[in-house]
């Protein structure tokens, strides 16, 4: 069957249906920032491990309630992160009932595909960028004409550095499930993603030349990545698009 939900609804209970979702998304936001509260220690003390695998031991606070607030905003990040999931589930129980199968087929695979290539970039900067990126900042330290030039971060400054790095890059990392949506939606044809392909190569490097530090080998990092992913989102269309011709006489045939 390939018809929408039966169910229809006036506006003032698809309004009602929305604070419900809502509701049960920021209760889910508010259990995750409890929890995430709690054990803020640890996620700071995991998100301080490539700083100190760099050789810098030392984290100052200068302001009284600095590393409180610092706490605050590990936690609220964590919880936006773990929560996703219950953000997710609800606006695709809300958006569902409105879609025809073969929509929700479409849909549901970008709505999965989302958290992994998100995680996927956050891992690329945790693991690969932020390490380069902290060895290039912190090399400005010795000796400046006799007088002795040291790096001591703050804790905010730090958290503020690595969650730039943490979410430009996952963010990022989302372009192929953009692309393929505007695909989806008929915004944009796979013509002319590849007639912008270099218009596509000088987006990437500037979006790199934002969210990165001024040396070379961490644009490339973040720009090298989103080129190669900008290429494996036409491949993605392409395979998709076959589909969909292939799909369309055999349903024309079915009614």
């Amino acid at each position: 069957m390939n018809e929408i939900d039966e169910s229809k609804m006036p506006l003032l209970d698809h309004l009602i249906e929305l604070r419900s979702r809502l509701l049960w998304s920021f209760l889910a936001l508010a259990i995750a920032f409890g929890i995430s509260l709690y054990f803020a220690r640890p996620i700071f003390g995991f998100l301080v491990q490539p700083l100190l695998a760099s050789g810098q031991t030392k984290l100052i606070y200068t302001a009284i309630f600095e590393a409180f607030f610092v706490e605050i905003k590990v936690a609220f990040f964590a919880a936006t992160f773990f929560s996703f999931p219950v953000f997710a589930t609800q606006l695709w129980r809300f958006v569902a009932p409105g879609l025809y199968n073969k929509e929700k087929r479409a849909f549901l695979p970008f709505l999965l595909a989302t958290p992994v290539l998100f995680i996927l970039g956050a891992s690329m900067a945790y693991f690969m960028a932020i390490p380069v990126a902290l060895e290039y900042l912190l090399g400005f330290g010795g000796s400046v004409g006799g007088v002795e030039q040291q790096a001591l971060p703050g804790v905010d400054n730090y958290l503020n550095f690595v969650m730039k790095f943490i979410f430009g890059f996952g963010i990022s990392f989302l372009l192929p499930v953009l692309l393929m949506l505007l695909e989806r939606a008929g915004i944009v044809t796979l013509e002319q993603l590849k007639s912008a392909r270099r218009y596509a190569i000088v987006g990437a490097f500037a979006i790199a030349a934002v969210l990165t530090p001024p040396d070379v080998v961490s644009q490339l990092l973040l720009a090298i990545p989103l080129c190669i992913l900008y290429e494996l989102a036409l491949v993605a269309i392409w395979f998709t698009r076959r589909r969909r011709n292939k799909a369309e006489p055999r349903e024309e045939v079915a009614l």
